[in-house]
C-alpha cells in the first residue's frame, strides 16, 4: 500500500511555518527590493528573533547545531510555505546559498572547519557564498573553469575570476572551486577551498545589476589574486571538488524547487481571487472559460510539481539514487513556475504589470529559475542521455522515467 499521508509532526510544523509566513512575513515584505542591506535590516533582524522565539530557526540543521533536525521530506513541505516570500527563508536561516553550504560543511568539513565556518552560519552571525561560476566559461560545464590553485609549501595560492557569485558582497567566507591538478581527468582535477573574504587578494569587484529581486550580497564578480589558503583550508580531499559540489547541488536544486512551489501557489491564489472579484463583459472573470483554463492548467502543474518534489525528497531521505529525478524536477518546476506566474499576471492585466502586486516581481524572479543550477537545456540533455543508456542496457526506458512501477 502506498500511503501519501503527511506525518503528523511534519504537518504540524508545516502549519506553524505557514502561519509564521502569513502573520509575520507577508505584512512586512512591502519594499522588499528596497532593503538593500539585509545584513543590518531591522525588518529581517526582527523576523529572525521571532523565528527563534517560535522554535522555527534553521529547520534543516541537526539539533546539535541549533536546528530542528528536519530531513529532506520535511524541508520539502515547509519550504513550499517559505517560498511565498523571499524574506521567509532568510528569516528562518535556510535561504540559498547558505543552506546548501551548511549541508556541504556538515558532509565534508573537519571539526576545526565546522567550528570556524559552520558555527557562525548556524547562529546567523555570518553569510557565505559558493564560488564556482566563471564569466568566460559555460556555467553548466564547470570542468572548464580556469581558476587554479598552486601548492606552495603547505599553502595553496589561488588565482582566477569568478562571476555571478550569489551573496558574495558581505559574505564572511566563500567555498571556492579551483583546478589543482590540470593533468587529472576533468572530474578529478578540481578541489574546494574555504576562503575568508578578508584575505589579501580577495576582491569583490562589483554587484552585477540583475532584473530580479536583490538578495543579500547580490550577485557579484569576484577576483582572486594570489590568495593564500593555509594548510587546513581545503574542504575535503584534493580532486574532490566536483564530487562534493554534486553532493551540494542535488539537494540545493530540490530546495529551489520547493520554494518555487510556494511562489507559484501564491501566484495562483492571487489569480483565483482576482478572477472571482473582477467583472468584465457582463460577468466575473471566473465565469470565462479562457480564465478557467488558465487556472486549471496552473493547478495541474502545481500538483505535478508537488509530487515530483516529494518523491525526490523521499529518494534522498531513503539514500536512493536521485540525480535523474532531480533533473526532472528542476526542469519541470522551473518552467511550470514561469507558466503559472505568467498566467496570473495575465489575469490581473495592467494591475499585475504594476508594482502594486508582487506578481511583476515574481515574473522577473521566475525567469532566472530556468538558468541557474543547470539550465533547462542541460537538464534535458542529462535526462535524454540517461534514457538512451537505459534503453541500451535493458531494452526499456522505465528506470530512467522515475522507476515508480
Amino acid at each position: 500500500m502506498i500511503d501519501f499521508t503527511i506525518p503528523a509532526d511534519l504537518d504540524q510544523l508545516r502549519q506553524r511555518v505557514a502561519a509564521f509566513v502569513r502573520d509575520e512575513v507577508l505584512p512586512v515584505e512591502e519594499g522588499l527590493e528596497e532593503i538593500s542591506d539585509f545584513d543590518h535590516s531591522p525588518v529581517l533582524n526582527n523576523l529572525r528573533e521571532k523565528a527563534r522565539a517560535a522554535g522555527l530557526w534553521a529547520p534543516h540543521l541537526p539539533k546539535e547545531w541549533g536546528g530542528l533536525g528536519v530531513g529532506p521530506l520535511g524541508m520539502a513541505l515547509i519550504s513550499q510555505e517559505l517560498g511565498a516570500s523571499g524574506l521567509a527563508p532568510l528569516a528562518l536561516n535556510c535561504a540559498a546559498p547558505d543552506e546548501g553550504n551548511m549541508h556541504l560543511l556538515l558532509h565534508a568539513a573537519t571539526p576545526t572547519q565546522l567550528e570556524k565556518y559552520l558555527r557562525p552560519l548556524a547562529e546567523g552571525r555570518a553569510r557565505s557564498c559558493i564560488v564556482m561560476t566563471e564569466k568566460n566559461v559555460a556555467g553548466s560545464d564547470p570542468t572548464k573553469i580556469r581558476t587554479h590553485a598552486v601548492e606552495e609549501g603547505r599553502d595553496w595560492v589561488l588565482n582566477g575570476e569568478k562571476w555571478f557569485i550569489s551573496g558574495a558582497n558581505g559574505a564572511a567566507f566563500g567555498i571556492v572551486m579551483a583546478i589543482t591538478n590540470p593533468k587529472a581527468p576533468p572530474h578529478e582535477s578540481a578541489s574546494l577551498f574555504l576562503v575568508d573574504t578578508n584575505s589579501p587578494g580577495w576582491q569583490m569587484v562589483r554587484e552585477i545589476p540583475v532584473m530580479g529581486t536583490h538578495g543579500p550580497g547580490g550577485h557579484c564578480e569576484v577576483r582572486l589574486e594570489d590568495v593564500v589558503v593555509s594548510e587546513g583550508g581545503m574542504l575535503g580531499k584534493p580532486g574532490e571538488g566536483f564530487k562534493l559540489t554534486q553532493v551540494r547541488l542535488g539537494p540545493a536544486r530540490l530546495a529551489h524547487c520547493m520554494r518555487w512551489i510556494g511562489m507559484a501557489q501564491r501566484a495562483l491564489d492571487l489569480a483565483a481571487e482576482r478572477a472571482r472579484q473582477r467583472e468584465a463583459f457582463g460577468g466575473k472573470l471566473a465565469d470565462k472559460q479562457a480564465i478557467q483554463w488558465m487556472l486549471a492548467d496552473s493547478a495541474t502543474e502545481l500538483y505535478a510539481s508537488r509530487l515530483m518534489v516529494l518523491h525526490c525528497a523521499w529518494l534522498i531521505e531513503s539514500n536512493q539514487l536521485y540525480r535523474q529525478e532531480i533533473s526532472f524536477a528542476k526542469l519541470y518546476i522551473s518552467e511550470a513556475l514561469n507558466h503559472i506566474v505568467d498566467r496570473a499576471l495575465q489575469i490581473f492585466g495592467s494591475l499585475g504589470y504594476s508594482k502594486d502586486t508582487p506578481l511583476e516581481r515574481f515574473y522577473r524572479d521566475a525567469r532566472a529559475a530556468r538558468i541557474y543550477d543547470g539550465t533547462s537545456e542541460v537538464h534535458r540533455m542529462v535526462i535524454a542521455r540517461n534514457i538512451l543508456r537505459a534503453s541500451q542496457k535493458s531494452g526499456t526506458t522505465k528506470s530512467a522515467t522515475g522507476g515508480l512501477a
